[in-house]
């Protein structure tokens, strides 16, 4: 049977369109389908637009910190208009980027919503289209519980071109996204809510993780709410007062940030005209080989894995397209993923938590280190750093790496490689550290 295309490729975020340029590099036909800006929701409404303005936030503590090390800095001012408008620009850069990478790949882009007629054919705009293969990479979105007045909410993807830095903003969630805009907003100087359904922030992470972060935001100024739903929004005026399932009541917030989690972006996709079957959260049901049950169509990206992480999506899609059309046989491990949460202090993860590690390895052995940057050493900023391996007693092994401090990110990149290879504690021992730095702690703790 003849097809207009090899490979069409529905979504041009991160797995999508690294799908499409790989796919093409092996000389396949391929169309990839977007109705949005290129670029997904980690360069455009994600990822990168957020670590801008956590990037804008941190001077906050680098013009504080200034006078200590010799410097006299006059009052700083902040202008959000100038960082969003910036932030803008910096976007469509971008984003013209990706779309130099489609057009220089060879790949098509068609800019419309596609939907499936067939498992080997979409329609968009009235258009049909055909390929021997369709990948889905539509990522996700933000959810909205059901709430009364939950439509005055906004989400994180308007929350990065608010027009005015708000006074007072609420927040609801504690994972990752609510974490990082709380502090972002608490940094600019707004009086910053956070409200969470459960008993601590950050579900999923490390115990102590979880207990430092806490008491270090609660420190800078947020003020956290544990315990609580919000169950009505009440406008009045531009402002909204907020009743809490807590008997709280917030009055006049100037915005409600929903950060209550994403769910998988499968609405309007035909789905149901290709047997295509769903998990219980609405993700894409997928198997190892990222197929969806039907012969010709597959998956990759937040549309289907746990994961949602930019690089296990661009991972997934890449290694799918070299053993399609590449003679590949290399699949993702998903194993010993390191993440980071761009909070303040910034919280870096790989490997095991304590609590999983205990179900899986038996007896641990534990390392923990709770210091004062020298960063900070000559200032008035009483931030600190926790670090913590987890071990596994019989085998050595580190099994985890948890860090919740500055630069934590760049930090756990590196030990997340030699994690992932088996470093065990006595090698880890072995390596000399560079100091003065932080990192160091990580191989000399006892």
């Amino acid at each position: 049977m003849q097809y207009d295309y090899d490979l069409i490729v529905i979504g041009a975020g991160s797995g999508g369109v690294r799908s499409a340029r790989i796919a093409a590099s092996y000389g396949k036909k391929v169309a990839i389908f977007e109705s949005s800006e290129v670029g997904g929701t980690c360069v455009i409404r994600g990822c990168v637009p957020k670590k801008l303005l956590v990037y804008a936030s941190n001077f906050v503590k680098t013009f504080k910190s200034a006078k200590a090390f010799g410097w006299d800095v006059n009052q700083p001012q902040f202008h959000w208009d100038r960082l969003i408008s910036n932030k803008n620009a910096e976007i469509e850069r971008l984003n013209k980027i990706y779309l130099n990478l489609l057009k220089n790949s060879g790949v098509e882009l068609i800019p419309h919503h596609a939907s499936f007629v067939n498992k080997n054919t979409v329609v968009a705009n009235g258009i049909s289209y055909s390929a021997e293969r369709i990948l889905i990479a539509t990522g996700s979105t933000p959810f909205f519980p059901e709430i009364t007045g939950i439509e005055h909410a906004i989400s994180s993807n308007e929350a990065l071109s608010l027009q005015q830095l708000p006074k007072e903003i609420t927040i609801m969630g504690a994972g990752y996204i609510a974490v990082e805009f709380a502090c972002i907003f608490n940094a600019l100087d707004s009086k910053v809510n956070l409200v969470y359904r459960g008993d601590k922030i950050l579900r999923g992470f490390d115990e102590d993780i979880r207990h430092f972060a806490e008491e270090m935001f609660i420190k800078s100024g947020i003020n956290i709410i544990t315990n609580s739903n919000i169950i009505e929004i009440q406008k009045h005026d531009n402002q909204f007062d907020l009743l809490l399932d807590s008997d709280i009541c917030l009055k006049n917030q100037d915005v409600v940030l929903c950060a209550a989690g994403r769910v998988a972006n499968t609405q309007n996709l035909g789905l149901e005209n290709v047997s295509i079957k769903l998990k219980y959260n609405g993700q894409i049901e997928v198997d190892s080989e990222q197929n969806c049950g039907v012969d010709s169509i597959f998956a990759v990206g937040d549309v289907c894995n746990i994961h949602n992480l930019t690089p296990v999506a661009i991972k997934e899609g890449h290694l799918l397209m070299d053993r399609l059309y590449g003679g590949g046989n290399t699949y993702p491990e998903y194993d010993y993923l390191p993440t980071t949460v761009f909070s303040q202090p910034e919280i870096a993860t790989c490997g095991y938590t304590e609590g999983q590690a205990q179900e899986h390895f038996g007896e641990l052995e534990i390392y923990k280190s709770r210091f004062r940057a020298m960063k900070y050493a000559m200032t008035d900023i009483e931030d600190q750093t926790f670090m913590k391996l987890i071990v596994q007693k019989e085998t050595d092994l580190v099994l985890g790496c948890h860090i919740a401090g500055t630069d934590a990110g760049e930090i756990i990149q590196g030990f997340a490689v030699a994690i992932k290879q088996g470093i065990t504690k006595k090698k880890l021992n072995q390596c000399i550290g560079i100091h003065p730095t932080s990192a160091e702690e990580l191989v000399t703790m006892r």
